[in-house]
């Protein structure tokens, strides 16, 4: 089994350099991939890759 790599809403918005409003606005859309685990979103580094690369083609 690989390693995953876990962001945080922090991580990811710095990752992507949007703010951290609009990390919670696309996920009030369901627009980005993520997973709530123990009240707390985090984001699979590679499917916000495979997400990026998709909006990109669009």
């Amino acid at each position: 089994m690989g390693l995953t790599t876990l962001m945080t809403i922090e991580d990811l918005a710095d990752y992507l350099k949007v703010s951290r409003r609009t990390i919670y606005e696309w996920l009030r859309h369901n627009k980005i991939p993520a997973v709530k685990l123990v009240g707390q979103w985090r984001f699979r580094k590679e499917k916000i890759d495979d997400w990026v690369e998709h909006q990109s083609q669009q």
